[in-house]
C-alpha cells in the first residue's frame, strides 16, 4: 500500500425499499476539512488519469458502476517511492479511498455501465494546484489494458 493512502470500508444499509450508502462524516478520523463534492462519470473502458494534486486531499467512493483506481508514488521522500497500487471500487467493494497530495492517480471504467466516482475534497478546485499526464505516459510504469491473470 502507498504511504498515506487510506482505504476505509463504508457502510451500506439495505432494506426492502433500497439502501443508504454512507460516504463521510465530519467526525470521521480521515476527515480533514470540506472543500467541495463533485461526481466524475466514466464510461466503461475510458481512462481518466493521470493527475496529481499539490494541496488537495481526495476522498473517493464509487456508489454506482465499477472502476479500477490506480495510484503511483513518485515522492522522493516516501518509503513507498516507485510503488503502484490498484483498487477495484464499486458497490460490491464500497470503500472510501483517501489520497494525500503528490500521489499520482487515475481510474478506468470497468464493467458494462458508466461509473459514478464521488469525491469529497479537502479544498475547492484550483487549476494551478493540479498537474496532468497522458494515461499512457511512460514516466508512470503502468499498463491500463485488461489483465487475464
Amino acid at each position: 500500500m502507498i504511504e498515506g493512502v487510506k482505504v476505509t470500508p463504508l457502510k451500506q444499509i439495505h432494506d426492502e425499499r433500497g439502501k443508504v450508502m454512507h460516504m463521510m462524516r465530519r467526525e470521521d478520523p480521515h476527515f480533514e476539512q470540506f472543500g467541495e463534492i463533485y461526481f466524475s462519470c466514466v464510461y466503461p473502458g475510458a481512462i481518466k488519469g493521470w493527475h496529481i494534486h499539490k494541496e488537495m486531499t481526495l476522498n473517493y467512493a464509487v456508489p454506482h458502476g465499477h472502476i479500477k483506481f490506480v495510484l503511483y508514488d513518485d515522492r522522493d521522500t516516501s518509503p513507498t517511492k516507485g510503488e503502484l497500487q490498484e483498487i477495484f471500487m464499486g458497490p460490491d467493494n464500497y470503500c472510501l479511498v483517501t489520497v494525500p497530495p503528490f500521489v499520482w492517480n487515475g481510474f478506468k471504467g470497468i464493467g458494462a455501465e458508466m461509473a459514478i466516482v464521488a469525491n469529497c475534497s479537502s479544498i475547492s478546485h484550483k487549476a494551478d494546484e493540479i498537474d496532468r499526464l497522458d494515461p499512457f505516459d511512460k514516466s508512470i510504469p503502468y499498463d491500463w489494458s485488461l489483465k487475464h491473470r
